[in-house]
């Protein structure tokens, strides 16, 4: 049996009636802390990042070449678990 070299967890597929969370340009020149991820074997890695006492995700599309980032507006902490939970679940993308 071999083993599972992932370590994090894979995004499933959206579900139906899925919440589409706003994608922006990632924000400069600061701090941030990214507390989770899920794996990087996929074209698609999430982040669950914090700065300044608040959290966002972080999409990375892993491109021939450079990466392409993008972040959602920011939520508190709670929410951000919340909407960390709903990707780790398909109901958010």
């Amino acid at each position: 049996m071999p083993l599972n070299r992932c370590l994090s967890p894979h995004v499933p597929l959206a579900q139906a009636g899925h919440e589409r969370l706003t994608w922006l340009e990632p924000r400069t020149g600061e701090r941030v802390r990214v507390k989770a991820w899920t794996c990087d074997c996929r074209a698609t890695v999430y982040g669950l990042c914090t700065a300044g006492g608040q959290g966002f995700i972080r999409r990375t599309l892993q491109r021939e070449g450079s990466p392409e980032v993008h972040e959602t507006h920011r939520w508190t902490i709670p929410q951000t678990y919340e909407m960390w939970a709903a990707v780790l679940s398909g109901m958010a993308r």
